[in-house]
């Protein structure tokens, strides 16, 4: 066992982070060297598509740097135990759990990243969804990239290297993740969560190379009923009005499914800060704490807002995972279909359109995406998707 284990699929890029690992051997000096052959830097970007693991690669990255073992990255020493586990000293994971990551966040985490390694060899800040930072966010990490100290590492997750500044990127080294294949998912599902075969390869094959959302399909029934909700979608457009409540449905199952997600640590979150900052036995809490309550309630509406339009952003992919088979079907084409057990109702519904109406409904989707990712009334934006589904031809 070895931290890299995790990585699924991407065995260029294992390569890669071990080489550099060998080569940094430690050493002062390999930090914020030039990014090429093998050598180390103090900047890295890792990029790919949601569920390719771009946070798994960073952090076992991490772990392997901090690693006090040989080889570096040997998955069973309490430096890797505590970086997998998040525990370590010396490594920052920054989640941003809201719509943004501000510029105040941000001059905190570089004040704090510039002080010297306390128990590893590096001081490693792992910035998951990096893309989330704000334009003055971006400039503030900007600067500490430019001038980093010699034993810090910063490690930034995005989707793709154009959702950073270009001034941030070109600071970088870049790391590209690809979308791992249907059998290498399928593979660690069984071998890892003990789920069968068959139903592994189906959560591997829906999942369309998310590795994190496969493992949900294959072991939760909530999640497997949600995404069969979304792909009875199409066949229940039979007119405007079941057009509208196949849309209203659709923002209100991504409304329960944000409430369910976020409400227990809503609780738990509120009650710990109101503990801190000095509740009384009767539920009274001392002067000039309002703010401080108020500032953690934004956060937490954020929050929500964010997995809401995560909830419906999936739903959007499943969606278009059924109108990608249909255009497969239509074209001939000699890709695996995704949606394997509605292979009847996809042959019917290539069968009774064409390449250029199935085109038309998934720039629909696409379009839908955009909209809820400017911010459009969710319910508006998914009303129009579902009636322009319906009438396409």
């Amino acid at each position: 066992m070895s931290v890299w284990d995790d990585l699924v699929g991407q065995e260029p890029v294992t390569a890669q982070l071990r080489s550099v690992v060998a080569a940094s051997g430690g050493s002062s000096s390999d930090a914020g060297r030039a990014a090429g052959g093998g050598k180390m830097a103090h900047a890295w970007l890792f990029t790919g598509p949601p569920g390719s693991g771009r946070s798994a690669a960073a952090r076992a990255f991490a772990a392997a740097l901090q690693c006090v073992e040989t080889p570096r990255g040997c998955g069973h020493c309490a430096s890797c135990h505590q970086v997998l586990q998040g525990t370590h000293a010396d490594v920052e994971i920054i989640r941003p759990s809201g719509l943004s990551y501000g510029v105040k966040e941000t001059r905190e985490l570089v004040l704090r990243a510039s002080s010297s390694p306390s128990v590893g060899r590096w001081q490693v800040v792992l910035f998951e969804d990096a893309d989330r930072a704000t334009e003055a966010a971006a400039n503030a990490l900007l600067k500490a990239i430019e001038e980093p100290p010699p034993r810090t590492v910063w490690l930034l997750c995005t989707p793709s290297p154009e959702d950073m500044l270009m001034t941030i990127r070109s600071r970088c080294r870049v790391v590209t993740l690809r979308t791992p294949p249907v059998a290498a998912v399928t593979d660690v599902l069984v071998r890892r969560d003990g789920i069968d075969p068959t139903t592994a390869e189906i959560a591997a094959r829906a999942a369309q190379g998310h590795i994190s959302r496969a493992r949900r399909l294959a072991t939760d029934a909530d999640a497997r009923r949600r995404r069969a909700e979304v792909l009875a979608i199409p066949r229940r457009l039979t007119g405007v009005g079941p057009a509208v409540m196949a849309a209203e449905a659709l923002v209100k199952a991504a409304e329960a499914e944000a409430k369910a997600t976020t409400e227990e640590l809503n609780e738990s979150e509120t009650a710990a800060l109101r503990q801190a900052l000095g509740e009384s036995a009767k539920g009274r809490m001392p002067r000039g704490t309002a703010g401080a309550l108020k500032e953690l309630e934004d956060k937490q509406k954020s929050r929500a807002t964010r997995v809401k339009r995560d909830a419906l952003d999936r739903a959007l992919l499943d969606l278009a995972s059924y109108y990608r088979d249909v255009l497969t079907l239509q074209m001939g084409a000699s890709s695996d279909l995704v949606n394997t057990e509605l292979d009847p109702e996809l042959r019917a519904a290539a069968s009774n359109g064409t390449p250029e109406s199935t085109l038309r409904r998934l720039d629909a989707i696409m379009a839908c995406r955009e909209r809820l990712d400017a911010n459009v009334n969710p319910l508006l934006a998914v009303e129009s998707l579902t009636l322009a589904l319906r009438t396409t031809n």
